[in-house]
């Protein structure tokens, strides 16, 4: 895997410790050189598109929306868009101007909600909130709470005040976004487990007698313990080890927990799902459902 495909699955977004997690110095330094990669100020890389997406809304004469401003702000998304995301007036006609590698949304911006050209971080959160798929939208609403440019009170008065079409989804968002998260890999996870009536905190601390260790989900009332592996190996023996020791010790204090690989969460989330309210019917004493057919595909 290339370091632009990486960073990809990392949110657009990363820093020179997220990237050598993957790949070595020279890799990352040659990905730089040649232009895949962008280092933007201090320890930050991202895409090549996240620079030139306003060039794009400019060309068109709109301003930068939805994800490609979420990116634009700094934010990780679940997937990278292919286009640049631009919003428009309602009023204005049909367009003149190429608009190849642009996916136009008609809208139009309250005055003070797009400055230089791209929506402010709360109408980006909230346009998200709106039309994206659930997992989508939560994770630029976490990632969006986590750099501080959204405040948590801030997004749920916007939230319990939207109307129109989207509303009861942007109130969803608004309700369950949270800084806590680490990654768009568990804010994903985290919102299939919300689709199946689990509620999970990001980044549990679990406490026991001879054990301390933060999971990246947990529901302390169901002892449920959810782990997004990533899409990396373990790397070395050791490591491997270590984390059999901690989800072993896990559920031998009483812990049920559940391990899920990057395809599962990304690529699979139908079986994800199942497996989340298979798991809760059997608390429940409750019929489980049917498994899914497999719907697995490889990652480009």
């Amino acid at each position: 895997m290339n370091v632009a495909t990486t960073l990809e699955r990392l949110g657009g977004w990363a820093t020179w410790v997220e990237l050598r997690r993957h790949h070595p110095r020279r890799a990352v330094e040659r990905a730089v050189r040649e232009g895949r990669v962008v280092r933007v100020g201090h320890n930050r890389y991202t895409l090549p598109g996240t620079v030139t997406a306003l060039v794009d809304a400019l060309r068109v004469g709109g301003s930068l929306s939805h994800i490609s401003a979420a990116l634009h702000h700094g934010w990780k998304v679940k997937t990278v868009p292919e286009v640049t995301w631009v919003t428009l007036p309602r009023a204005r006609g049909t367009l003149r101007r190429k608009t190849s590698g642009v996916h136009v949304h008609r809208s139009d911006l309250p005055v003070g909600s797009s400055r230089a050209r791209v929506t402010d971080p709360l109408r980006t959160v909230l346009d998200c909130a709106r039309i994206l798929p659930f997992d989508e939208a939560l994770t630029v609403a976490d990632s969006a709470l986590r750099s501080g440019k959204v405040a948590r009170d801030e997004l749920r008065r916007a939230g319990a005040a939207a109307r129109g079409p989207g509303a009861a989804q942007v109130r969803r968002v608004a309700t369950h976004a949270d800084s806590r998260a680490a990654n768009p890999l568990e804010s994903v996870l985290r919102a299939l487990a919300i689709e199946v009536g689990l509620a999970m905190t990001p980044q549990l601390e679990v406490a026991e007698s001879g054990l301390y260790a933060r999971a990246d989900l947990g529901n302390e009332d169901l002892r449920l313990l959810l782990e997004a592996e990533g899409y990396e190996t373990h790397g070395t023996r050791q490591g491997l080890r270590r984390d059999c020791r901690r989800h072993t010790d896990f559920v031998v204090h009483g812990w049920t927990s559940m391990r899920f690989a990057y395809e599962h969460v990304m690529f699979e989330q139908d079986w994800a799902r199942w497996s989340l309210a298979a798991w809760l019917a059997r608390h429940l004493g409750q019929p489980v459902p049917a498994r899914p057919k497999p719907q697995w595909r490889r990652a480009a």
